[in-house]
């Protein structure tokens, strides 16, 4: 059977011959990534590195691969929200599993293993500023999955039924999905010492995720709501917006992949800091070592 070729003007390839967005060629590619959001912390994730091998800036895109351990490992920044990681997934998995010749997908399937260490705000109580929360469960707000077959392969649908039930999900929003992470990466990064929780991914940072500035609220309640859901016993634990694409795409193509946050803000206790970078710097230090 004749492979997939995939027609330029749906994967472009830049003339030095590094895909469109990220500016990253096959042969920079590592199989073991770090993702952050923020373009600055690939410096500080990349001063942990054994060795750097390459960087590459374009746009909120910015890469640094070498070693670590003395094996090869790469950080990259996907910038802010679930659209980006839309493009990050789809240009990895490009990366890995398409011909850049002849633009044939590969026979043979490369598993990518993608850890995001992100920053994220509490939805419960308990929840104390510095405590690193994995996305065990992460609940996509933002649609992206939506748009790909397959999608209600890889979903929780009782979760996300009962969710929209509570809630009285607006039909005017996209429909949430709920995807688990990797459960052997979650095992290999999680220990004692990392909460596993149940993620929301918002689309946006002030209305999405229930801040009031000047515009008010479709829906002023929702997070109390939220706050209030149980499924099988356990609760939302926190808000960021890009850990449900990241695992919804990640499954659908084949990758290993999860997201771990350090909680910056308590939503419900009203706390926050903006002074984090000792935690996700420790944070940083743990996940490079299990990894």
């Amino acid at each position: 059977m004749t492979n997939k070729i995939i027609a330029p003007s749906e994967m472009i390839i830049n003339p030095d011959g590094s895909i469109f967005h990220l500016h990253l060629r096959p042969d920079q590619l590592t199989d073991r990534i770090i993702l952050v959001g923020d373009p600055g912390r690939v410096d500080m994730v990349a001063s942990f590195f054994d060795t750097k091998d390459f960087e590459v800036t374009s746009r909120e895109f910015h890469s640094i691969g070498g070693t670590y351990g003395g094996k090869p490992i790469m950080c990259l920044s996907h910038g802010i929200g679930p659209d980006n990681i839309d493009i990050v997934i789809n240009e990895l998995d490009a990366l890995a599993n398409i011909d850049f010749e002849t633009r044939e997908v590969r026979d043979n399937h490369r598993t990518l293993t993608m850890v995001r260490i992100g920053t994220s705000g509490a939805l419960q109580p308990e929840l104390a500023i510095g405590t690193p929360v994995i996305a065990e469960k992460a609940i996509g707000f933002d649609g992206v999955l939506n748009y790909y077959a397959g999608r209600n392969d890889i979903a929780d649908l009782e979760f996300e039924h009962a969710l929209c039930h509570h809630t009285d999900w607006n039909p005017l929003w996209a429909k949430p999905y709920v995807v688990d992470a990797d459960s052997s990466l979650v095992d290999r990064i999680g220990r004692d010492d990392m909460v596993r929780g149940n993620t929301i991914s918002a689309v946006g940072f002030y209305g999405p995720q229930g801040r009031e500035l000047r515009l008010p609220l479709a829906n002023p309640q929702l997070n109390s709501k939220i706050e209030e859901f149980e499924f099988n016993g356990r609760r939302i634990t926190n808000y960021e917006m890009e850990s449900a694409p990241l695992q919804g795409l990640g499954r659908l193509l084949g990758h290993r992949a999860m997201t771990v946050c350090s909680i910056i803000a308590n939503r419900m206790n009203h706390n926050a800091t903006p002074n984090y970078k000792t935690a996700i710097h420790d944070l940083i230090g743990t996940v490079l070592d299990r990894i």
